[in-house]
């Protein structure tokens, strides 16, 4: 599998001893019991999640207080790494936007794209932030307002220079940021996958680095890491999703918030997910991606209709603003006097989302062939944002206009997360209706990212094949549904705290593995742009 270019500045034996390798996807493979497995990595994946696993359950105190103190070291010592980590990768994808490279296209000159823009679009949002917008938009703005954890560079809660801060803040947490750590990986992927015909592994996009190396132990590393990255960050989600969505179920409709309703919440996403992985990207992840956008646009309809209109516009136009005059200060980390916010919030979010980029970069990667550079980077840094901004004036807006005006339960501050989204809802027309949707809505996403992480983890451990046997799909979608259940019965939320703890701890080397990626990426597309 050769390079077909040129480097600038470079003759052909020096580009191609850059990118020749004698690898072939799945040479490494081995076929057991109808499944298609990549040697080592699936072994000691599935291994070392068994050993984590009961490790977990049979001591989930002491786990949770080292895993949440191995997060507090990374976050408190490393600031400065990852929000110079993240503010690089932003400039990096706008930077990469607005040069020649921008013209090259994923997959060569003559590919096409295999989804349209508004299926491929759908994916990328549910994949990649979905479940975590339908929660925080309503809960992080009014507990940045009621001083739940600190307010943001300082402001004073409870006023309406409190209000335009919280939601700001709010939403340079779901903004550019976050989605520049998901483009840079997904591209680096895409890039060498498609464009240097290397395997659709996380190992591909070190190839110019580690070159032949990609194939032995140092590459096996990086994907087993990306898999227990992406395992139990999908197991977390789905269980402490579950908690949440029983809670809503309790408060809307007294069902027990008990085990066996978190249980049979696990069971039935689970069981969905089995289905959509069943019929793959076409079949399965589109069609749902595309029903949450459909739900998620007919709520905001719905709530921008019956709730304080005019408010909610206004809201828009508070979170771009304060969005665009909050984002350097924001984004840096000399001085802060907001400490315990900076390090609580800020910090912790750019580990959560570093330690998430290898699944939802992978699945990205999956979809996007056919598309140039600049397209890419435009679908999956600025038309997020732009629709999030819409998203977080809506319902942070008619959050925030509760809480300042002393409407229902938001006006005390935030109790239980889970329940700020319908506690909203509760005093709007049509409580029933918008509580049913936002139900379903979350439902759908937990499916969808657990189908979409059961993709990425399948194609990783089949050495990048993408048409592994239907069997192994399925293994690793129930997988992740059984971790869950297992931790909520055995540990709690204890368990699945330090689940969460152990994932986001992983943000700190990953950090450092994107900055080597921009490089990488960066020397690749250069070496190609001439094509275009």
């Amino acid at each position: 599998m050769s390079g077909e270019t040129h480097a600038i500045g470079q003759d052909d034996a020096a580009y191609h001893a850059q990118y020749d390798t004698d690898y072939k996807v799945g040479q490494d493979n081995v076929k057991i019991i109808g499944f298609d497995i990549h040697n080592p990595v699936f072994g000691i994946s599935a291994g070392l999640i068994l050993l984590f696993i009961v490790a977990t359950l049979l001591f989930p105190s002491e786990a949770k207080t080292g895993l949440t103190n191995a997060r507090g070291w990374s976050i408190e010592n490393f600031d400065w790494l990852f929000m110079i980590g993240c503010n690089v990768f932003v400039l990096f994808c706008i930077a990469l936007i607005l040069l020649p490279v921008g013209k090259v296209r994923l997959g060569g000159a003559t590919a096409t794209p295999d989804f349209s823009r508004l299926s491929w679009f759908a994916m990328l949002f549910a994949a990649g932030m979905g479940i975590g917008l339908m929660f925080w938009s309503v809960a992080e703005p009014v507990a940045y307002y009621t001083d739940w954890y600190g307010t943001p560079l300082n402001a004073t809660a409870r006023t309406p220079s409190g209000a335009d801060a919280a939601l700001g803040a709010t939403m340079y947490h779901w903004g550019l940021h976050p989605w520049a750590i998901y483009g840079v990986v997904a591209l680096s992927l895409a890039f060498f996958s498609y464009n240097k015909g290397l395997p659709l592994t996380i190992r591909s996009a070190f190839y110019p680095l580690l070159g032949e190396r990609c194939w032995g132990v140092a590459g096996h590393i990086i994907d087993i890491l990306a898999v227990l990255a992406t395992i139990f960050g999908l197991a977390t989600s789905l269980g402490l999703g579950a908690q949440q969505a029983a809670g809503g179920l309790n408060y809307l409709f007294g069902i027990d918030n008990s085990i066996s309703t978190q249980l049979g919440v696990i069971v039935i996403v689970t069981a969905i997910a089995l289905v959509s992985v069943s019929r793959g990207l076409e079949g399965g992840v589109k069609i749902l991606s595309n029903i949450n956008m459909l739900l998620a646009a007919s709520m905001i309809a719905i709530i921008i209709v019956v709730g304080p209109t005019l408010a909610i516009f206004g809201a828009m136009g508070t979170v771009l603003t304060n969005y665009v005059t909050d984002i350097i200060p924001l984004s840096n980390w000399v001085g802060r006097e907001d400490t315990t916010w900076f390090h609580g919030w800020t910090v912790f979010y750019w580990a959560w989302w570093v330690s998430w980029s290898p699944f939802v970069g992978m699945f990205i990667a999956r979809v996007s062939r056919g598309r140039t550079v600049r397209e890419f980077l435009i679908a999956v840094l600025l038309i997020p944002t732009l629709v999030t901004v819409f998203w977080m004036g809506v319902m942070g807006g008619t959050a925030i206009e509760q809480a300042s005006n002393g409407i229902g339960e938001l006006a005390n501050g935030i109790g239980d997360v889970s329940l700020a989204m319908f506690l909203m809802f509760d005093n709007l027309p049509l409580t029933s209706l918008l509580s049913f949707m936002g139900i379903v809505l979350v439902m759908v996403f937990f499916i969808t990212s657990a189908d979409s992480g059961s993709l990425v983890i399948d194609s990783i451990t089949a050495g990048g094949k993408t048409d592994a046997p239907m069997p192994q799909r399925l293994f690793w979608a129930t997988l992740v549904g059984i971790i869950a259940g297992t931790l909520l019965v055995g540990g709690g939320s204890e368990a699945l705290t330090a689940l969460q703890a152990g994932a986001i701890t992983t943000g700190l080397p990953f950090t450092v593995v994107l900055i080597v990626m921009c490089f990488s990426l960066y020397r690749g597309l250069k070496q190609d742009v001439h094509l275009y």
